[in-house]
């Protein structure tokens, strides 16, 4: 049985029925806000990272515009840089222009002076045919012209020279007169002359007699000298090197071999005769070199001072460094010395300084040298009378009195006891004879413990020659 509906109820199921439609809308409404909050947060959420990297486009952005703005900048001036070189390109344009105009113009005029050359040149031809014509005419003219010229300066030489030959002849017997009796005079005069120098010739010959007697004395003391200094030399460089080396090499195997046999007494006797031993060939080696000093031919070659005193160094090499000595050698200059001679003089100077240095003190040594050119207004102040070199050899050392300056060159004069410094007393004495070679002269100056100078002068002309 169907149920009766009342229009009000219609109306409100109708009612009901849209708030259900409305109600499932809303909630569908809801559902699809929901989604679309989702969504939203989604977006969101790309937002955000769209954002950052918008930012970081952004700086990319600003860092590009900035590029391009320095880009840009860049180009403003490379385009007034490019206009500028525009502008002198037409400039030089322009003056190309010109210039070109200018060798047209240059070369036109040079085409007209050609042409106007050519027309002189032929012109000139013809004028210098017409010379070669008037000349070949006047060639002819002069050599008619000469010739009687010749003529009449024959004749007239001819009458001249006979009129000089009176003269001359006139003159000449006038003066062979007066020159006879002038002769006269003369001749009488040279007899007397004749006679006083023969008178002189007579008392200078007896004199040239004894001169030579007297040099040939000499002589023979000179070669009886020579032979006994080369026997010496022989005598010191064999006879008594020989049982020297034998004592030396027998007290040293007596030290070595027998060390252990012997008492401390037997060791210190062996050990002084050693010593000894070596102190006398020292001995013989300076007297030696100071021999030869005396005996070596002078043969003076120019040389460089500097590669002398550097040889002398190298030969002092291990003393040197031993004490860690300085040598400070200025710039020298070339000479005219005996190089070996002159290598033992720079050599034995540099020994001297190495020698007597201060305990505990580095020895420095000052090498220098100068030209002095001799002025005869002031000659008093001059060492030697002529232009000489001077080199100086100083120290730092314990240097001697001033009154031994002299006696320290004198053969075996020692100033300090053997036991404190060893030595001959033969190095200074060596050195001034090479310096007297030289035609030289050394000096030393020093104060105790000072330091010492020696001071060498030898002249810039040198001649060779023997001598002993």
């Amino acid at each position: 049985m169907s149920k009766k509906v009342i229009p009000e109820n219609i109306e409100i199921a109708l009612e009901i029925e849209d708030n259900e439609n409305i109600a499932a809308k809303l909630i569908n409404a809801n559902k699809e806000l929901k989604v679309q909050v989702v969504e939203m947060q989604k977006l969101d959420a790309q937002l955000i990272i769209a954002n950052k990297e918008l930012t970081a486009s952004n700086k990319e952005l600003a860092f590009q515009n900035q590029e391009k703005e320095n880009r840009a900048a860049e180009l403003i001036i490379a385009n007034k840089e490019l206009a500028y070189q525009n502008q002198e390109k037409a400039k030089r344009a322009e003056e190309l222009v010109i210039a070109v105009k200018e060798l047209t113009f240059q070369n036109q005029e040079k085409e007209k002076r050609a042409e106007e050359l050519v027309i002189a040149n032929e012109e000139l031809a013809f004028q210098n045919q017409e010379k070669e014509n008037r000349a070949a005419e006047l060639v002819i003219a002069n050599k008619e012209l000469a010739y009687q010229n010749q003529e009449k300066a024959k004749r007239a030489e001819e009458l001249v020279i006979a009129v000089k030959e009176l003269t001359f002849q006139n003159q000449e017997k006038e003066k062979r007169a007066e020159e006879l009796v002038i002769a006269n005079k003369e001749l009488a005069y040279q007899n007397q002359e004749k006679e006083n120098r023969a008178q002189e010739l007579i008392i200078a010959n007896n004199e040239l007699a004894f001169q030579n007697i007297e040099k040939e004395k000499r002589a023979n003391e000179l070669l009886l000298a020579n032979k006994e200094i080369e026997s010496f030399s022989y005598i010191s460089s064999h006879d008594l090197q020989e049982p020297l080396r034998k004592i030396q090499t027998f007290s040293g195997r007596i030290f070595v071999e027998e060390y252990d046999n012997l008492s401390a007494m037997g060791k210190y006797y062996v050990e002084r005769t050693k010593l000894s031993a070596l102190h006398m060939q020292t001995l013989i080696n300076d007297l030696l070199a100071y021999s030869r000093t005396k005996t070596t031919e002078r043969k003076f070659v120019n040389s460089d001072l500097n590669k002398i005193v550097q040889e002398a160094l190298n030969m002092l090499e291990e003393e040197i460094l031993e004490k860690n000595a300085i040598i400070e050698v200025s710039e020298l200059f070339e000479a005219n010395v005996i190089p070996f001679q002159f290598r033992q003089l720079m050599q034995n100077l540099i020994s001297n300084s190495l020698k007597y240095a201060v305990a505990e003190v580095k020895p420095h040594i000052i090498i220098k040298g100068d030209f002095v050119k001799y002025d005869e207004a002031n000659f008093k102040d001059s060492i030697l009378k002529c232009d000489h070199y001077h080199i100086s050899v100083s120290d730092n050392g314990i240097g001697f009195d001033p009154d031994f300056k002299e006696k320290i060159f004198e053969m075996f004069q020692r100033l300090h006891n053997k036991n404190e410094y060893n030595g001959t007393g033969i190095g200074l004495t060596i050195a001034r004879k090479i310096v007297d070679n030289h035609n030289g002269i050394i000096t030393a100056n020093s104060k105790k413990n000072k330091g010492a100078q020696f001071d060498i002068y030898i002249p810039i002309v040198q001649i060779n020659s023997s001598t002993t």
